[in-house]
């Protein structure tokens, strides 16, 4: 039991960075299964839109996807045209929360698009056929040389015979695929080590305040799950029963509009504040009645997590 505790504890430790090593450990596999069933080069004057479709359209769609499972997403564009929110969202300090907010949605996204590109380049199926139709490749290989004709590039990919032939520029396409994928990879890990020391550099609170930011962050989600389904259950309980034994409905208080509407906006650390999400804002501004609630927060949030749990709220 007690091994059992430490592996839950673990998981709910490094949940971001295992959930990011499943996504791109499927998507590697994906991309090999593709790469030996699906892919077929045609080894014509399509090889060029053929190989760049498989290189780049997949990870186009899987962008998309993680767009569309991150609930963070809907948590932002929900109500967003709304008539009764114009007025809110005109001011910059609003639109640069949303921009920050939209990029750290699309870092999350990218993990698998990236994997199927860096994977993909590696294997070099994908970028080979697309070299093989390039006339600039073309314009490379065969100007000086009579050996090598634009049509024998074409049937490269298919042809074992002509690919040992010309194995110079079989070699040549391979490292030129496998140096893009390693400079990717390279970048994106650069990228990520800068990305984290900036962030946590500007960091508005302390390291241990972080820590306990953290847990407070995902022990109010969980918390706030279990209490709306337990109000909603016994909601439906009480509808369902004066409906079946015609009867009035016993007084039965649930959040309004406006109250659901407070705690739903993103939320924003104010240095001067002692809160740590928008519900916990709300309960300690008289349901969110005071002025200081109306007020914006001082520091745009720097780190990820904030507001995982306003997200995850409105993904229930």
């Amino acid at each position: 039991m007690d091994r059992l505790q430490k592996a839950v504890d673990f998981f709910i430790r490094y949940q971001t960075t295992l959930s990011f090593s499943i996504v791109s450990l499927m998507t590697a596999a994906s991309e090999r299964i593709f790469s030996y069933v699906v892919f077929k080069c045609p080894c014509n004057s399509e090889n060029l839109v053929y190989g760049y479709s498989f290189l780049l359209a997949p990870a186009f769609v899987l962008l998309l996807l993680g767009y569309m499972m991150n609930t963070r997403t809907w948590c932002l564009f929900t109500g967003i045209c709304s008539q009764e929110k114009h007025p809110q969202y005109c001011s910059w300090r609003t639109w640069a929360h949303f921009c920050q907010l939209f990029v750290l949605m699309t870092v999350k996204a990218s993990v698998a698009p990236l994997t199927w590109i860096a994977v993909a380049l590696l294997g070099a199926n994908f970028y080979e056929c697309a070299a093989s139709g390039s006339n600039m490749t073309a314009h490379l290989f065969c100007k000086n040389n009579t050996n090598y004709s634009q049509e024998q590039l074409y049937k490269m990919p298919c042809d074992e015979e002509l690919s040992a032939a010309m194995s110079s520029v079989c070699l040549s396409f391979h490292a030129q695929s496998q140096l893009i994928g390693w400079f990717l990879i390279a970048s994106i890990m650069t990228l990520a080590l800068i990305s984290t020391c900036v962030t946590h550099c500007f960091s508005p609170v302390s390291y241990l305040q972080f820590k306990f930011w953290k847990i407070y962050s995902r022990k109010e989600h969980e918390l706030f799950e279990i209490k709306a389904k337990e109000h909603a259950t016994k909601l439906a309980e009480r509808n369902t029963n004066c409906f079946f034994e015609a009867t009035d409905p016993a007084p039965f208080h649930t959040p309004s509009n406006e109250d659901w509407q407070k705690v739903s906006v993103s939320y924003t650390f104010n240095s001067q504040e002692q809160y740590y999400s928008m519900l916990h804002k709300y309960v300690n501004t008289d349901r969110g009645n005071d002025a200081e609630f109306k007020e914006e927060g001082q520091d745009v949030n720097v780190f990820e997590f904030v507001d995982e749990a306003q997200a995850s709220v409105s993904g229930l």
